[in-house]
């Protein structure tokens, strides 16, 4: 997208008072329509069309690590401390400076989470769905399901159960990050709400059984008594909606049936991801060997953390490396509209999409290449799509094993894994 150059004197200043009007808007609409954030009655989902209760038990108690580093005391900035006062969070324990935590705008769940979360056929959802629009797919025991990024936009968490798993499915705008997580931790089966704090622009969730906070991006425990847990990561990819039917024809998808108005397929972010400044929310160092909102998709093994920017991924569409002693292949494929662009989510621009995976299919390593259609491997001459499903040739059917992996903006990820490798060719 071409944008007007502005005098070095003025273009900042509009910048920035742009942004800071997109989002303050935004967090408006949020409270105004909302009849939860003012009080009035909301008509719950009906129980029976609501996810089930999982009844596989939990995993066996998982200590804290020990080498997780505290910082003893409450030690809260006085605005962090008004704005918490009557939380029940364990503010003595805590694993980050809380001079890093800021106010998002809206309050704890001012956007509220997803909790009784609905599901419809994909015929059903086409009504109102377009093909080429992003949805988190995420399949957990045999089971599949989509997450629009049309609703996820307005909710952040989606608290589910999928395949006899309790699981959050999440969505932080200003960072671009779906990351999908077990809610099970020890003892505990936690339910996340959205706190309405950021850490580096990034969500910062909290559970509601002990009121401790957690990044979204990496998953731990950063405030209170679950303070430098750590979740488990589920497989999940940003893809689209098209897509997703074409490899799960069986799997089911969120529906707009959530309890709450809103405008479900607007963005209230639009042209976010087109600015190429400083991002919202955020007073960290940039990392330049990237613009701050170019997208990349990350992968971390053992003790490298690796960025494939999407740039370099649409001319080769698929990249063979090794991260962390293990070998990996990145698929690219076109067809995926950005969440974070126009006003109308269907009508914004191609950002394609990425899957990660380890090419070995039942001991054999297979090499990928773009032959000008499709993925294919040299082995076989099988097609494959960006879900790591073969869809043409002698291995159709079979599927490779995803690699954990996801999609950011450069910035968000460079502040958190500031030692992160990027590829080139």
């Amino acid at each position: 997208m071409s944008k007007r150059r502005l005098p070095p004197r003025f273009g900042w200043v509009l910048t920035a008072f742009v942004i800071t009007l997109i989002f303050v808007v935004a967090a408006l609409v949020i409270l105004i329509i909302d009849p939860s954030s003012r009080g009035e009655p909301v008509t719950p989902a009906p129980a029976s069309q609501t996810a089930p209760q999982s009844q596989t038990p939990p995993p066996p108690a998982t200590p804290i690590p020990r080498d997780a580093t505290f910082l003893a005391g409450d030690d809260r900035p006085p605005q962090l401390k008004s704005l918490t006062a009557d939380w029940k969070t364990d503010w003595t324990r805590h694993t980050i400076d809380y001079n890093e935590i800021l106010s998002g705008g809206p309050p704890r769940d001012g956007i509220p989470s997803i909790d009784a979360p609905q599901f419809i056929s994909p015929e059903a959802a086409s009504e109102w769905l377009s093909a080429q629009e992003p949805v988190i797919a995420l399949e957990v025991n045999g089971a599949a399901r989509a997450y629009p990024l049309q609703i996820l936009i307005w909710h952040e968490i989606v608290n589910d159960v999928i395949g006899g798993v309790p699981v959050a499915v999440t969505f932080c705008p200003l960072c671009n990050s779906a990351i999908a997580f077990d809610r099970r931790y020890g003892s505990h089966v936690f339910d996340f709400g959205v706190s309405g704090l950021l850490r580096n622009s990034d969500l910062i969730m909290y559970d509601r059984q002990t009121e401790s906070l957690w990044q979204q991006f990496t998953g731990e425990g950063i405030v209170g008594e679950m303070a430098g847990a750590l979740l488990t990561w589920l497989p999940a990819s940003i893809v689209s909606f098209e897509d997703f039917v074409a490899t799960y024809p069986d799997g089911v998808v969120l529906s707009r049936e959530t309890g709450y108005n809103r405008s479900y397929g607007r963005n209230p972010y639009t042209g976010y991801d087109a600015i190429d400044e400083s991002p919202f929310l955020f007073d960290g160092p940039l990392d330049g060997r990237l613009p701050p909102m170019a997208r990349v998709v990350t992968v971390s093994l053992g003790d490298e953390d690796v960025a494939y920017p999407y740039d370099l991924l649409a001319e080769k569409r698929v990249v063979h490396d090794r991260v962390g002693g293990q070998e990996i292949v990145v698929f690219y494929e076109p067809g995926a509209v950005s969440a974070l662009d126009a006003g109308t989510i269907a009508a914004s621009k191609d950002v394609g999409a990425t899957g990660v995976f380890d090419p070995k299919l039942d001991g054999q390593s297979l090499t990928f290449s773009w032959n000008g259609e499709h993925i294919v491997d040299a082995e076989t001459g099988s097609a494959w799509n960006i879900l790591g499903a073969a869809v043409a040739g002698p291995l159709t059917g079979q599927r490779l094993t995803p690699i954990l992996h996801a999609d950011h903006f450069w910035f968000s990820w460079a502040a958190f894994k500031p030692d992160t490798r990027i590829y080139s060719d």
